[in-house]
């Protein structure tokens, strides 16, 4: 955490109110988001009991499994979700728009460019916390194996039709969302906690209702207070009034109501089984429907407070702007969504258990390098976070108090000019160490020089050399040099990432990492993962 970060929560105690912890929106927000409040079986790992999902905040689809043990009721709720979820997808599917793409051409082996489809938006999911995300990658695994009856009429236990394709979505969207910056798949827990800083801890605030509470408290209570409440009162029944954020239950729930209503629901089932006429089976589908009936009011009672707050916490987001390079990176998770569609129409397989060496390498190098774009990025875009920055003598802001153009030698000198910043930050510089401004949206690059002694001047004194981003003639363009008088910001961390060196392709890979096997190496198969309680819903 930043000394910025730890100042904001000292403040929240303080003051009893959570404190801002950026000045813009650094996630994108769809206009019409899917949330999905999801609850769990308590000790039934991947078990659904229930969830509400859909796009209006008004008009929720709830989604109940009366007996969550129950393979079809499980399927069946499966199935309901994929119905909801499925066209919410197709929707963005459909609409594309011409883009350029930089792809190697297998003729020549160099970088052309060339026309393709991006679809023009995607669907986003919400969750209310982290947890979330967690069950629907866990969901995504669950599924996307499925066999279906039309793909192998032998499986023991068909999946419906639709289950297996909502897997792989699931799954793409739970690995898209280990990409720092992605905005696919959000936990509002963690968006929340990254724009307000409370007087809680890290693990409280995922406590959706807890965190709201420090937000936005009520009149006259303070935000402790109010997250206090939040996390512990109760009815005169003994339940919750603020339910977890999901997706697991209130273990006083779970005993005092749920259990009780599930074995009502498997004693009228087992009496429907044992009509024996007409007339007694009509009576006992009537005590079915009022047993499900009463699991489902159970349920939406658990979900109903966390979806009206997953929408109140959308509303305070929304009061925020949008930061500037927060519609760059949504535009990377639109190529993520048109490549993923891509592969599911053109029929490629699932996304296998385990990624092989590359693909892992791969992933590992890109979410690295989007850790460090989203850094740089955020603190380019918001003043409190660069301020962050500055503390930790990663940038300093200051005045140009001089600018002496000089120029390189060589047969074509170029300008050079030096610029001298006084400034009251404290950056870690060193020789020829270089930072970095923004200058039109893009970087430009100084050389550290030195610190110039000035005993009448305030702060340090910083001798910089332009290198770069001033054109091609001999004087440089207007307005790329800074002026005398300008305030300036130059960070030593750079603004764009670099992209690693290209590894190997499958075939070329050691067979020490899952490549070829090489001259006399064994060459067994490797035996199928083991079934887990993960792969089985």
């Amino acid at each position: 955490m930043s000394l910025i970060g730890t100042l904001a929560r000292l403040e929240a105690v303080s003051t009893g109110r959570a404190q801002p912890g950026a000045t813009v929106r650094h996630r994108h927000l769809s206009e019409r988001p899917l949330v999905l409040v999801p609850l769990t079986t308590a000790g039934e790992a991947g078990a659904p009991l229930g969830a509400l999902v859909g796009d209006d905040r008004d008009a929720p689809r709830l989604l109940v499994v009366p007996q969550p043990r129950d393979r079809d009721l499980r399927f069946a709720f499966l199935a309901e979700l994929a119905d909801v979820v499925l066209p919410f997808i197709d929707s963005y599917a459909a609409t594309v728009e011409a883009a350029e793409r930089a792809e190697i051409d297998p003729e020549t082996g160099k970088r052309v460019k060339v026309e393709v489809e991006l679809c023009a938006d995607a669907p986003q999911l919400i969750v209310p916390s982290r947890a979330g995300i967690d069950f629907v990658r866990l969901l995504g695994r669950s599924m996307r194996f499925r066999r279906t009856a039309e793909q192998d009429p032998e499986t023991p236990h068909p999946a419906p039709p639709r289950v297996p394709l909502l897997g792989r979505w699931f799954t793409h969207y739970g690995e898209r969302a280990r990409v720092p910056g992605s905005a696919l798949l959000l936990a509002l827990t963690d968006v929340l906690s990254r724009h307000w800083a409370t007087g809680q801890s890290t693990l409280e605030d995922q406590h959706l209702g807890a965190l709201l509470a420090w937000i936005d408290p009520p009149d006259g209570v303070s935000g402790a207070e109010a997250a206090l409440r939040a996390e512990l009162a109760r009815d005169a029944k003994g339940q919750l009034l603020w339910p977890p954020a999901g997706p697991a239950t209130d273990p006083a729930f779970d005993n005092k109501l749920l259990a009780p209503a599930i074995e009502n629901y498997n004693r009228a089932r087992t009496a429907l089984a044992a009509a024996e006429d007409g007339e007694s089976a009509d009576d006992r589908l009537r005590e079915l429907t009022a047993a499900e009936r009463e699991i489902r009011v159970l349920v939406e009672s658990r979900t109903r407070p966390t979806w009206d707050a997953v929408w109140r916490g959308l509303d305070l987001l929304r009061t925020l702007p949008e930061g500037t390079h927060a519609g760059d990176r949504w535009t990377r998770d639109r190529w993520s969504f048109t490549g993923h569609r891509d592969r599911v129409t053109a029929g490629e397989p699932p996304q296998p258990r385990r990624d092989d060496a590359v693909t892992a390498a791969n992933k590992l190098a890109t979410r690295e390098r989007e850790q460090a774009r989203l850094e740089a990025q955020e603190a380019l875009d918001d003043p409190l976070v660069m301020a962050g920055r500055r503390l930790s003598g990663e940038a300093f802001a200051g005045e140009v108090t001089d600018v002496v153009m000089t120029y390189s030698e060589g047969k074509r000198p170029s300008p050079r000019p030096l610029v001298t910043v006084r400034t009251d930050d404290r950056p870690q510089l060193g020789e020829r160490v270089k930072v970095y401004r923004s200058l039109g949206g893009k970087p430009q690059a100084a050389e550290f020089v030195g610190y110039e002694d000035d005993p009448g001047a305030e702060g340090s004194v910083i001798v910089l050399r332009v290198v770069d981003k001033m054109g091609r003639g001999k004087e440089p363009e207007a307005g790329s040099v800074p002026e005398k008088g300008d305030l300036v910001c130059f960070t030593l961390f750079e603004h764009e990432q670099r992209g690693g060196a290209k590894l190997p392709d499958a075939d070329q890979t050691p067979w020490t990492h899952g490549g070829p096997p090489g001259e006399g190496a064994a060459t067994a198969t490797p035996e199928p993962d083991r079934v887990t309680e993960e792969d089985v819903l």
